[in-house]
């Protein structure tokens, strides 16, 4: 008798998109850490500017 294989927990697609997600948080933690609030709030609103004109 062949034993039931249980599906994967997560898939791979799923699992890429939550280790971008905690690689996007850990980048904007640190940028605001080193940079502190106002010149981090100036570099993303800077970065709008340049995007949306």
């Amino acid at each position: 008798m062949r034993g039931t294989v249980a599906p994967p927990l997560l898939s791979r697609p799923l699992f890429a998109a939550g280790a971008a997600a905690i690689l996007a948080l850990a980048g904007t933690l640190w940028l605001w850490a080193h940079f502190g609030t106002a010149v981090f709030f100036e570099t993303i609103r800077a970065g709008f500017v340049a995007c949306f004109g």
